[in-house]
């Protein structure tokens, strides 16, 4: 998939990768704070940008083969799914993985890499959009600081 095969003036395209984690809940926050540790997780305008599933159950069962002992059966573990895009070269891709791997409290942790096409906006273009959140009365998911103080939102 080209980056030109949707060229447009209102918003341009990146390649790059998705990373899909499946994180037990209680070790999130550690292996989040290690990735931003090694990039910014930068989308546009934005940093730190990454998606949560809510709460899930991850199964698995060990075979033996590696430094657990088998299981008889499957074992259910609640996760969540954390996702997000890398953009640059294959060397900071390997460097953020590594991390994950490090921090992460799995021997065999389920991570899956798939080549990505993502936009980005054109800035400049929304100003007057009624659809965008400082045109219109905060709704309770928009920051404190990005609330407009009295009536509509001035940058």
């Amino acid at each position: 998939m080209a980056p030109t095969e949707y060229e447009n003036d209102r918003f341009k395209t990146e390649t790059g990768v998705r990373v899909i984690v499946q994180v037990p809940e209680t070790h999130v926050q550690k292996i989040m704070d290690a990735i931003l540790a090694e990039d910014a997780l930068t989308y546009g305008d934005y940093d730190s940008v990454t998606y949560q599933t809510a709460l899930g159950q991850q199964q698995f069962r060990s075979t033996g083969r590696g430094r657990n002992a088998s299981t008889p059966s499957a074992v259910k573990v609640p996760c969540v799914e954390v996702s997000f895009f890398l953009s640059g070269d294959a060397s900071n891709t390997t460097k953020v993985l590594k991390t994950i791997y490090e921090t992460h409290p799995y021997e065999e942790p389920v991570i899956l890499v798939g080549q990505c096409l993502r936009t980005l906006h054109i800035r400049g273009l929304d100003e007057d959009n009624p659809n965008r959140f400082w045109n219109g009365d905060a709704e309770e998911w928009v920051p404190e600081a990005h609330q407009p103080k009295s009536g509509r939102m001035t940058r």
